[in-house]
């Protein structure tokens, strides 16, 4: 049931991308996010979607495991799509009933809304798959070091980050064991209205926080009888270093996001942008 999410787990592989250093990878995530907002059209999504096929291709994670990180976030992925369907009010009305207005505009709003979403997902899910939390962990550490200046604690908000994405295959595999429990008991998930479904879950909510505060208390007691002392004086067993497959994953990355973001920004030097309004494909473009 839950062992859909894959959101936080670490897929084995010998790939090019999992053999990258952590702190390229963390990087190049960050700089991903922050670019797919700045998406506005179609054609724009379509080389995003090139890259993104490539990127899943050489990590040699399975598509299967991407696309299940995308069906944890289905409801608001649809919630959004509905809300700028009937809450956007640019372009030209194509249905009008009563208090119900949908624009062309809203649908094309909703629509890459929709991508942006999902396409957000993807990129987060290919770091986690191919990254362990511990790299994960040593990355964020590294890159927070400059804010040691000011007694900023980069260890701990290292450490708790890892720690969290550590937790979240246990409490979803002790979720799917404690459903299977409560079914053998009689328990039913699966029909009737909304409520009542909701309702049926209030049980598991219970022993789920248990479960939880214990491996969280197992987990501070074992880390106290190793005398872990947080970032005082600690070494790491394996440096990370820079290679040559960072360097061409980089300049790869920054040079498909130059490309497509300054060349297509300047498309209207030399495309006829006004052909394209009045042959009505405008919505292709922007």
């Amino acid at each position: 049931m839950l062992k859909d999410v894959t959101f936080g787990q670490y897929y084995p592989a010998n790939s090019f991308v999992h053999k990258m250093d952590a702190r390229i990878k963390l990087l190049l995530c960050l700089l991903y996010m922050v670019g797919i907002f700045f998406v506005n059209s179609f054609v724009m999504f379509g080389f995003i979607t090139v890259f993104l096929i490539a990127l899943i291709g050489f990590s040699r994670v399975p598509l299967k495991s991407i696309l299940k990180s995308v069906k944890g976030i289905i409801f608001l992925l649809l919630f959004t799509v509905i809300l700028n369907i009937f809450f956007n009010k640019d372009g030209n009305i194509l249905v009008e009933w009563k208090f119900i207005v949908i624009t062309d505009g809203g649908l094309i709003y909703a629509a890459k809304m929709f991508l942006r979403l999902v396409y957000l997902v993807i990129g987060s899910s290919v770091l986690t798959l191919t990254t362990t939390p511990v790299d994960l962990t040593h990355a964020i550490e590294s890159l927070l070091k400059p804010l040691r200046i000011i007694k900023f604690p980069a260890h701990e908000l290292a450490l708790i980050m890892s720690l969290t994405l550590s937790f979240i295959p246990s409490l979803i595999e002790e979720t799917d064991r404690i459903i299977r429990a409560q079914k053998a008991r009689g328990a039913d998930f699966d029909t009737g209205g909304l409520v009542k479904r909701v309702k049926a879950f209030v049980p598991i909510l219970i022993p789920l926080l248990v479960g939880g505060f214990r491996r969280a208390d197992e987990l501070a007691n074992a880390m106290n009888s190793r005398c872990y002392e947080g970032a005082k004086k600690r070494t790491q067993m394996r440096v990370m270093k820079l290679s040559w497959r960072d360097l061409v994953g980089t300049f790869v990355s920054l040079l498909f996001f130059v490309t497509v973001f300054v060349v297509y920004g300047m498309k209207s030097q030399w495309i006829n942008v006004s052909w394209l309004q009045y042959n009505g494909i405008n919505w292709l473009y922007f």
